[in-house]
């Protein structure tokens, strides 16, 4: 737990600001890459944006210079999670600049005789982080102008062939937020937790490549797997600990222990 939340703020990074609001932080590499481009200030302690129209822009100028790699997927900027949007952009960006981005992650339920189980999928092979990793039934970042339940609804039909009706039962249980030291740069990430309870006679289709496979494993085993592998996402862990302390299969200190952690984050 203590890993997905390891980055230091401001550490070595300087603010980076868009009409005065700070919304992310970025390298003295990337202020540097950023110095004399049209509509950045680079002061000794910032980085201003003054025209926020420009940061796609920008960003698909550092991407063709090989800084990070373009995703063509916009996601909105904000100062604050219920503040307005500011500009958009792209995702592949979003580490360099340290700008925080949401998404959802969906835990999947069936409740069968012997027990709680929980839907696993393996991430594909030619995903461009964490391949062949397990993770969640859906989940997936929050893009430019979409809530978090539209989200949820898009990627129940991409990733899994859920259908609206079904993954609109989905319940929202928590938000998860983390600033993380990643290759691709500063990860600061604001999860929003859903339990879906899906039907005995329902089983995933892997609709659009990103999984490679669907398993259905009782709940006990994904605590196992967590326990003692490094075998799921890396942030999917941090969802699946919540789920576990409020299914009560974690006790003790040790319940105490992550507890106090989840709400530190």
């Amino acid at each position: 737990m203590l890993a997905c939340n390891n980055a230091e703020l401001p550490g070595e990074r300087v603010p980076f600001l868009v009409a005065e609001r700070r919304v992310g932080w970025v390298s003295a590499h990337i202020a540097s890459a950023l110095k004399g481009l049209p509509g950045v200030g680079c002061g000794g302690d910032r980085v201003t944006l003054t025209d926020p129209t420009a940061l796609q822009g920008i960003a698909r100028d550092l991407s063709a210079r090989g800084l990070y790699r373009w995703r063509d997927e916009a996601f909105d900027v904000r100062a604050r999670p219920d503040g307005p949007v500011l500009t958009q952009i792209d995702r592949g960006a979003i580490p360099s600049f340290g700008i925080e981005a949401a998404g959802v992650h969906v835990n999947g339920l069936v409740h069968r005789t012997d027990g709680l189980h929980l839907w696993i999928a393996r991430r594909a092979m030619d995903k461009l982080l964490d391949p062949g990793k397990l993770d969640h039934i859906v989940a997936g970042g929050i893009p430019a102008g979409l809530g978090p339940m539209e989200t949820l609804v898009k990627e129940a039909g991409e990733e899994a062939a859920i259908p609206p009706e079904l993954a609109c039962a989905a319940v929202h249980v928590g938000v998860i937020s983390y600033a993380m030291e990643r290759p691709e740069g500063l990860r600061r990430d604001r999860l929003h937790c859903y339990d879906l309870t899906l039907p005995r006679d329902f089983a995933p289709e892997a609709a659009d490549g990103e999984v490679a496979a669907f398993e259905l494993w009782p709940l006990t085993r994904a605590v196992e797997a967590v326990r003692d592998s490094d075998d799921f996402k890396f942030n999917v862990n941090l969802v699946l600990i919540d789920l576990f302390l409020r299914r009560g299969l974690i006790g003790g200190a040790e319940a105490g222990n992550l507890r106090a952690s989840l709400e530190r984050l």
